[in-house]
């Protein structure tokens, strides 16, 4: 896991451990890319959290409209529901506010399941890979709408 305090302009990053994003609510684990070992790991997280439906998302540079598309998710915000992804290949980086109000850097790899409580402002971005494919949890998809850190926090 790469995680660190994003840092001004010509700062050197502090680096962020597992212990750390906990402590700030965001559950960040590895897992293998198995398709035989994900999913059960996967459908055991959406029977014990209430998360009941499941897609996935692929983008590219080849993705129509991407830089639309990417312009929801780079403005900060927040959800009513958990954000929890799950990454099959690609990269990105989320920027997560933490309870000081500062923003925790982390990337995300194939592999790699985060999960981004609700009403914590974050915001997503893709690498200069430019190629994300995850698979997305849902409580409800109706949860997921999201309220731009300029909006009050949703309910």
């Amino acid at each position: 896991m790469r995680a660190h305090y994003r840092s001004p302009l010509n700062a050197e990053p502090v680096s962020v451990d597992a212990a750390t994003l906990e402590r700030h609510g965001v559950h960040f684990r590895h897992l293998e890319l198995d398709p035989t070992t994900y999913q059960p790991i996967l459908d055991e997280l959406k029977a014990k959290s209430g998360y009941g439906t499941q897609d996935e998302v692929q983008l590219s540079k080849d993705t129509a409209n991407l830089a639309a598309i990417m312009k929801k998710f780079d403005d900060e915000h927040c959800h009513a529901d958990d954000e929890i992804r799950f990454v099959l290949s690609g990269e990105g980086v989320f920027d997560i506010r933490d309870g000081a109000d500062r923003m925790i850097r982390v990337l995300v790899e194939p592999g790699d399941l985060i999960v981004v409580p609700r009403r914590v402002n974050h915001r997503f971005e893709l690498t200069e890979q430019c190629a994300i494919h995850c698979i997305r949890l849902f409580k409800d998809p109706s949860g997921w709408v999201p309220s731009y850190r300029a909006s009050p926090p949703p309910p």
